[in-house]
C-alpha cells in the first residue's frame, strides 16, 4: 500500500485500494494545527490547600464507592502526593508510593537544603 500526499489529505494508491474500501482519508483525520506555544507559557495557577484536600477527598470516596485498594493522601512535610495499595480487609498496606523511606529521604534533603541556604545568608 503506497500513500501519497495531495496538500494536506493523504491519498492511497489505486493499486492498494481494495474495492469498496474510500481511498481518501476522513477529514478528521487531518485536523487543524493547534497553537500550543501558548498553552505551554499560560500555566494554571495552583490550586490552594483546601481545594487539593477536597480533590483527595474525592477521589478517597469515590475509590471507596467502587471497592478499590486505593487510598490517596498529600503528606504534609513534603507536599507531595502518596498513594497507597490497602488491603480491604486487615487495612494493611502492601504498597504506597513514594515509599515511606523516600518520603524520609526528601524530608532530609528539604532540611539540609534549608540548612545550607541560612548557612551562607
Amino acid at each position: 500500500m503506497e500513500i501519497h500526499s495531495t496538500g494536506n489529505t493523504p491519498v492511497v494508491a489505486a493499486s492498494a485500494a481494495k474495492p469498496g474500501i474510500a481511498t481518501e482519508a476522513p477529514a478528521a483525520a487531518n485536523p487543524a494545527p493547534v497553537e500550543t506555544t501558548l498553552a505551554v507559557r499560560q500555566t494554571a495557577p495552583a490550586p490552594e490547600a483546601a481545594e487539593l484536600a477536597q480533590a483527595v477527598k474525592n477521589l478517597n470516596k469515590a475509590m471507596r464507592e467502587q471497592d478499590q485498594s486505593l487510598e490517596f493522601s498529600i503528606d504534609a512535610d513534603t507536599n507531595h502526593t502518596v498513594v497507597k495499595v490497602v488491603d480491604q480487609s486487615t487495612k494493611e498496606v502492601l504498597r504506597q508510593i513514594p515509599s515511606q523511606e523516600a518520603l524520609e529521604i526528601a524530608k532530609a534533603l528539604d532540611r539540609s537544603i534549608g540548612l545550607l541556604i541560612r548557612q551562607k545568608a
